[in-house]
């Protein structure tokens, strides 16, 4: 794909990913939601709850993206340990802000709560980040450079994500074909590599389909590229590979 895309990565923290107790559904939403803005995501780690894992995937990939989405660790307790970490990382000082001290207890004050000194843990902020608005359970967010860092319940997760809406950059628009017909991926193999290195800028994807009844053999052709001219044109030369092994693509 083109080297001038708008590129995220995303680090999602927490044992309980690794152990399969959670079953992580930000990944999804966050990739929709990258691609509806023209951005790709390239890569995502999934980390445990430790320092070094967390401090070494962020710091890694601030550098090689232009965002750096995480996910997990900045609640009340004591495993939430991201965001003193994402401190570390970035060589600066953590400090109970006044600004998140005055967003929680609005919020605590609202509902009759009391502002404990656990719920004051989450008001830590790394010097120089800018807070990130939580409108679904009060505590904040934060930014500090190219890192966005949320948290890992899916409902704050995707609250956040539209409130950082207008601090994302938008790319070109990605859109996409998709060429069905009942070939194998080795018998596109090779016509497929060729289309690929004769159009770069198109990322061409080969999955193999399910079988329905009596059928043998189903693949998808996936094109994602910027220009639906140049994608309409590849549509055909995928298709036409498709019909010299006897079968009758559909393209949509």
């Amino acid at each position: 794909m083109a080297s001038d895309r708008i590129t995220a990565a995303m680090v999602a923290i927490g044992d309980e990913l690794l152990s399969g107790r959670t079953r992580d559904i930000n990944i999804h939403k966050l990739a929709g939601w990258l691609t509806e803005r023209g951005v790709d995501l390239k890569e995502v780690r999934i980390v445990s709850d430790e320092e070094g894992a967390i401090a070494e995937a962020v710091n890694i990939l601030r550098e090689r993206y232009t965002y750096v989405f995480t996910s997990g660790g900045i609640g009340p307790t004591h495993d939430d340990i991201t965001a003193p970490t994402i401190a570390t990382a970035f060589g600066v000082a953590i400090t109970e802000r006044p600004d998140a001290v005055a967003v929680l207890k609005e919020w605590y004050d609202a509902k009759g709560d009391e502002l404990t000194p656990a719920r004051l843990r989450m008001a830590r902020v790394p010097d120089g980040a800018s807070l990130i608005e939580n409108n679904v359970s009060g505590a904040p967010g934060f930014r500090i450079e190219n890192v966005f860092v949320m948290a890992g319940v899916p409902s704050i997760f995707a609250g956040m994500l539209e409130n950082i809406d207008p601090q994302i950059e938008r790319g070109a628009e990605m859109i996409s074909r998709t060429i069905t017909g009942a070939v194998l991926e080795s018998e596109m193999s090779a016509g497929l590599e060729a289309l690929q290195k004769e159009s770069p800028l198109i990322s061409i994807g080969s999955y193999p389909g399910e079988f329905a009844a009596g059928q043998t053999k189903k693949i998808s052709i996936v094109l994602r590229g910027t220009n639906p001219a140049d994608l309409d044109a590849m549509s055909q030369k995928v298709g036409a590979l498709m019909e010299a092994l006897g079968a009758s693509p559909e393209i949509s």
